[in-house]
């Protein structure tokens, strides 16, 4: 919750930071659900987000802060739009558009929880794998969140193709405030966590045998939720090609409400010979 809590430097302009146990770029996560907390400051708090759509511009510096502007474009009677660019170093490392709406009513339906997914509690936690297959940057991470993998981690070698979805169970490892603006900015964040993956889990690689980094990252919130309860996110890979590969997910609840829909594009290529440019 304190990579949430920016600073506000002055009119539209707020300034986060990232933890001290980081990978070597800010996770992307990270500086996405940043963005949208900025974005939702702005905004009059009778109107959620629904749909945002960003693009990764720059890998970020972790040990500086991040400076987020943001841009009021529209305040109409239904919707609200904000543009929020994040800068480094005096340069863009990232951008997104945010829009939010009143509550309306109209048609609803939905697609239903995929058929039988394991309980969380029957699942080790990411922390277990991690401590026992290796998992790289993760292992320096804060437990914060609680990540349960059902199926094989993509960082593992040995492991073999699949054109199954990748899912897992996701919540914060606690209780969060009664803040709706929290829970979709934690989304966000756990958003980016295994859905570049389900791209390298349709081939026999592992994540470590290629360069991975996102390109862009689009979400849709359809129905309210809790992050600090339990919510399943299936991923999986339509298209990979030209060192990129496109990614599809979505997050149901235990009762299976389908609440919210990713797309990400992403870099997944081989890592280039010495010399090669």
């Amino acid at each position: 919750m304190d990579l949430l809590v920016l600073e506000q430097l002055e009119v539209d302009l707020f300034r986060g930071t990232s933890p001290d146990a980081s990978p070597v770029r800010v996770f992307g996560g990270q500086v996405a659900a940043q963005a949208l907390v900025a974005a939702a400051r702005t905004v009059a708090r009778d109107r959620s987000v629904h749909s945002l759509h960003a693009y990764f511009l720059r890998g970020g510096d972790p040990t500086r802060p991040i400076v987020y502007q943001v841009e009021r474009v529209r305040d109409g009677s239904s919707f609200t739009t904000r543009r929020v660019m994040a800068i480094q170093h005096g340069q863009a490392i990232f951008a997104l558009s945010a829009s939010f709406q009143v509550a309306q009513s109209g048609p609803v339906h939905t697609v239903p929880l995929p058929a039988g997914v394991p309980a969380p509690e029957d699942l080790p936690d990411l922390g277990s794998q991690v401590l026992t297959g290796g998992g790289g940057w993760l292992a320096q991470m804060p437990r914060s969140l609680d990540v349960r993998l059902l199926d094989e981690p993509v960082w593992t070698r040995d492991r073999l193709a699949t054109e199954e979805p990748v899912r897992a169970w996701m919540k914060a490892d606690g209780v969060l405030p009664d803040d709706p603006v929290r829970h979709v900015c934690l989304l966000t964040y756990l958003s980016d966590l295994t859905l570049l993956g389900s791209v390298v889990a349709r081939h026999d690689l592992a994540t470590t045998q290629v360069q991975m980094a996102s390109l862009d990252h689009a979400m849709w919130f359809h129905e309210p939720f809790r992050a600090d309860e339990w919510l399943l996110y299936e991923c999986w890979s339509p298209a990979a090609s030209g060192g990129r590969g496109l990614a599809q997910g979505r997050f149901f609840t235990r009762e299976g409400v389908l609440v919210a829909s990713t797309m990400q594009e992403g870099l997944v290529r081989f890592p280039r010979s010495a010399g090669e440019r």
